[in-house]
């Protein structure tokens, strides 16, 4: 924690929310308790709702923010905000030069991964989930993070498994491919 907080200090976390526009006007918003919230709380928590983030926000804020109030500071200048972020931690953090040289033998880095989205119970005609009385939609994404470019994405319902929208093929040559369990068969592997 030491470490995040020397990297992101409240002012530096402040002074860069100010240039973006992320606060309007002076107000409850507490920039660095968000930021941390988020990380700490939201992120790392069981419970990744938005109404939990609010939670952990409020519990460490010197005012609470109500649920209203709360949605209408998620904007997309505080998703560029927190882009920004995570690209100046990536910068601090990352060893020029630390390449081995077995990895310059690939000629991309593609990351395969799925994640499942909790939808109104609605919807659980169109998207089955793995429990009854829900609904869930998967997120599958092909990232190639040499071009930091999305090569695939595709949505299902929950029940559908990561590993059979990933397709093996001569589009793997010549590249690293990070993935889960999720996506282990031994015939990928081979190929």
């Amino acid at each position: 924690m030491r470490r995040l907080t020397t990297l992101f200090p409240s002012e530096l976390l402040e002074e860069h929310a100010e240039e973006l526009g992320v606060v309007e006007r002076e107000g409850k918003l507490q920039i660095p308790v968000l930021v941390w919230a988020l990380v700490f709380g939201f992120a790392a928590g069981e419970s990744r709702t938005l109404a939990g983030f609010r939670r952990c926000y409020n519990s460490t804020a010197d005012e609470t923010i109500s649920p209203g109030g709360f949605h209408q500071r998620l904007t997309p200048t505080l998703a560029e905000y927190l882009r920004d972020l995570v690209e100046r931690g990536l910068d601090e953090v990352a060893v020029p030069n630390a390449v081995d040289a077995d990895i310059d033998r690939f000629r991309d880095v593609m990351i395969a991964d799925g994640t499942v989205l909790r939808l109104h119970e609605f919807l659980s005609d169109e998207f089955q989930a793995r429990h009854e009385e829900q609904a869930g939609a998967k997120l599958h994404l092909l990232h190639n993070a040499t071009d930091k470019m999305i090569e695939r994405l595709d949505v299902t319902d929950e029940k559908t498994h990561d590993s059979t929208l990933f397709k093996t093929g001569s589009w793997l040559q010549g590249r690293l491919v990070l993935l889960d369990l999720a996506y282990f068969k031994y015939r990928r592997f081979a190929l």
